[in-house]
């Protein structure tokens, strides 16, 4: 055999050996990939993570490997916890997601959980941000916008204890009226955009899921923080906390309905909205 000819017939070997690899690599990955769900659905989020990688790294193009790992490194992040793995952890799962997000961006699980990360790790401002992504893809996404309500409440009650604590005043939820002028004015300034905001998510999530128990119970909250925006008009402040009251009610009312609806229903495992089983 000539030069050339072996050349041509090494060449052809070669592909073949690359080829054979290829796709032993793919099912290797595969099979990662069912040892890693089977580990998640266990709650061995560890071991999971470790199939994952495994298998992104076999076949960087196996759909859902790279989901599948960032929702098993998400499981892992402690909320409210900012030590410096925990939040190396979620930045890892933040950044994996939006790899997804490059390529499929509508992709409305992965947009959900990179805005449960950073409400996890108190980036609210980020959270609330992403939770609108969601929006901007489904619109009637009732989730998502009862997030944006959670946000601006949790905003707003933080700025409510900030201003009253030094002034030694503990929060009535009914409009603090023995509040000094001074402090209220400055919670009026700082949560008035926030209370506008958090009611108009908080309705447009009933407007897409009349019995949303949570949404009624923040819609409470929220009317307690729009009685200080009112400080100075008695018959407003008045009328937040009737309404407050009375979404409270409706929460505990609908509350009691959805738990005997949920107890004649079915049993078996099921999915919620996230993707993830319970």
């Amino acid at each position: 055999m000539n030069g050339p000819a072996r050349f041509t017939a090494l060449a052809v070997a070669l592909a073949g050996v690359v080829i054979s690899m290829s796709g032993c690599n793919r099912l290797a990955a595969r099979d990662q990939l069912n040892k890693g769900v089977d580990a998640y659905k266990s709650a061995r989020f560890e071991e999971a993570i470790g199939h994952f990688q495994k298998a992104t790294q076999l076949d960087p193009s196996l759909p859902m490997a790279k989901s599948y790992l960032a929702t098993a490194l998400a499981q892992n992040v402690v909320p409210g916890l900012d030590t410096q793995e925990n939040l190396k952890t979620a930045q890892q799962a933040i950044d994996i997601f939006k790899e997804v997000l490059e390529k499929e961006p509508k992709d409305v699980n992965s947009l959900k959980q990179v805005a449960g990360i950073y409400f996890s790790i108190k980036k609210l401002d980020d959270a609330k941000a992403w939770q609108k992504k969601v929006l901007a893809v489904d619109p009637k996404d009732p989730e998502a916008a009862y997030t944006v309500g959670v946000v601006d409440w949790t905003q707003a009650h933080m700025n409510t204890l900030k201003e009253l604590g030094p002034a030694g005043i503990t929060d009535d939820g009914e409009g603090n009226l023995k509040a000094p002028k001074k402090v209220m004015e400055t919670i009026q300034q700082e949560n008035g955009p926030l209370v506008t905001e958090g009611l108009q998510y908080l309705n447009q999530a009933m407007a897409n899921r009349a019995n949303y128990d949570d949404a009624m119970s923040y819609l409470n909250l929220m009317y307690r923080r729009k009685a200080d925006v009112d400080f100075g008009n008695a018959d407003a402040v008045k009328a937040d906390v009737a309404a407050a009251k009375e979404w409270s009610a409706k929460a505990m009312g609908t509350r009691k309905e959805n738990e005997a609806k949920k107890n004649k229903g079915p049993g078996g495992i099921v999915m919620d909205s996230s993707g993830n089983l319970k």
